[in-house]
Order: structure tokens, then sequence, then C-alpha cells
């Protein structure tokens, strides 16, 4: 039914390009999600071993078919084990599409204000001197920290009593840095790279702090920390770090460098970097 056209014995219809454009752009989004882990490697050798095999069926090597359905069976199961926290990651893509929250009747006042959860949640902690250590994820995927040994996966929506709840310092993740990625809570007790930077203007910085620089030393997130010792809220940017915040001026921070209008640079809104 609807004939495109014909190569020799095989015949292309309407519903065979739709089928292949749907197939491409999964197999797409999964390559999105996995690129950059350590995961990357056997997906392209998966990707191989189904061309393979589909090459084999329409030229009818029966007995290279039988191998690699063989291997094909195995990887199935081969997939979802190995695959896990990407294929949690893809089907989560697909809840948050705006189409789908159209039909099913989700409406924006839903969405999580970030900023806001981020700057309630860094206020509360610093009331009560609960240090945290909080990075958010902007263009730089922050795989190889949410991927390394150690690391719980969350997946959970941002809210301020989940952070406090997570900082609290009697809790098993407290001590370890949270990832956020959009309104989600990826990973807690992670471990980040230190910086270089040891003390600043006289005063020596504990670890946290260290680790707040040295993740935006290696990438565009940004951190939130809030001091253990004093309460004093933090961000780090850029290998810089800016101390002494107030709960709106945090705020008013990370509407700015959050939101994709805006491309103010941190160290433009204080002036002189700290450093």
């Amino acid at each position: 039914m609807w004939e495109i056209f014909k190569i020799g014995f095989i015949s292309f219809r309407v519903i065979d390009i739709v089928d292949i454009a749907l197939v491409s752009l999964i197999f797409y989004q999964l390559y999105k999600i996995m690129k950059g882990s350590a995961a990357i490697q056997i997906f392209i050798g998966l990707l191989i071993v189904l061309g393979l095999s589909f090459i084999a069926q329409l030229t009818g090597m029966r007995t290279l078919t039988w191998l690699l359905k063989l291997l094909t069976d195995i990887w199935v199961i081969a997939f979802i084990v190995i695959f896990q926290p990407e294929i949690r990651r893809f089907l989560m893509a697909i809840s948050k599409n705006k189409i789908l929250q159209f039909f099913r009747g989700e409406t924006a006042e839903k969405q999580v204000n970030v900023s806001e959860e981020l700057a309630e949640a860094a206020f509360e902690l610093s009331q009560h001197q609960h240090g945290a250590l909080i990075v958010v994820e902007r263009t730089n995927e922050l795989k190889a920290i949410v991927e390394a040994e150690g690391v719980t996966l969350l997946y959970a929506k941002l809210s301020k009593e989940l952070l406090r709840n997570i900082f609290y310092p009697k809790t098993p993740l407290h001590d370890g840095a949270v990832i956020v990625s959009g309104d989600t809570i990826v990973a807690a007790h992670c471990i980040l790279p230190l910086s270089g930077t040891k003390e600043i203007n006289g005063i020596r910085l504990g670890t946290r702090h260290q680790a707040g620089l040295g993740i935006t030393e290696v990438s565009d997130a940004i951190a939130i920390i809030v001091s253990e010792e004093t309460g004093t809220i933090s961000i780090a940017e850029e290998g810089k770090l800016y101390q002494g915040l107030s709960k709106d001026r945090l705020k008013k921070l990370l509407n700015e460098k959050l939101n994709l209008q805006t491309q103010t640079n941190i160290h433009n809104i204080f002036g002189q970097s700290k450093k």
C-alpha cells in the first residue's frame, strides 16, 4: 500500500519511511544520552551487530543470520542491565515531552522554579549551618561524575525539602555533592575534582569549597556551597568563588545564569573577582 519506489525485489512504502525515521530518531536520542559515557563503545558495538544482522537477513546468509541472532538475543538482556541509567534518562526525556504533557493535562504552573528551590534550600541549610554542595549542570554534561563508583542515583524532582533531607548531617548522603540537571536531582554523594586554589584573601578553603571551585574549572557548571562552619552561602563559576550571598542575591544570580535569554557573567555582576 502506498508504494513509493522499488529496487529489485525490495519495495519501499510510506510506512517504511516512517518506520525507518522513528527507529533512527530513537537511536539518535539514545546516542545523545550515552555520548561521553563509558557505555557509548558498547552501544556502538550493538549497532554494528544489528546492522550486520540486517544485512545478513537481507542477503539470505543463513549461517551468519543464525549466529548474529544468538548474539542479539543475549544482547537484549545485556542492554537492559548495562544501559539501565541511560534507559531511565531516555524514558524521563520522553515523559517530559511537551506534547505528552499537554495530553496528560499538565500545565506550566506545575513546573519547578529551579532558582527559587535552590535559593530556598541553600538559605534554610545555612540557617542551621548544615554544609552543602549543589552542582547545577548546564551545557557540559557531568556523566563521568554521575557514573562514578559510590554515587547514589536519584533522578528525583527538585525540591528544597529533598535537598535539606540529603544534606542533614546524620543522613548517609550528606557527605558529597548533589548534581542537579534542569528540575531534576540526578545524583547524590558525588565526588568532585578539587581545585588547586587552597586559600582566598588569606582564608584557607575547606574541602567543600575546593570541590565547588574544582568542578567549575573543568566544566561550565555552577556550584552552590553552604559552609558548615559559618553557614555562609557561596557560589562558584568558571573557577571563581563569590561568598557572603543572601537568599535574594543567590536567587537573582541563579535566575540570570539559568535563564537561556541572559548571558551575563557573574564576574560582571559582582565586579572584581575575589579570587
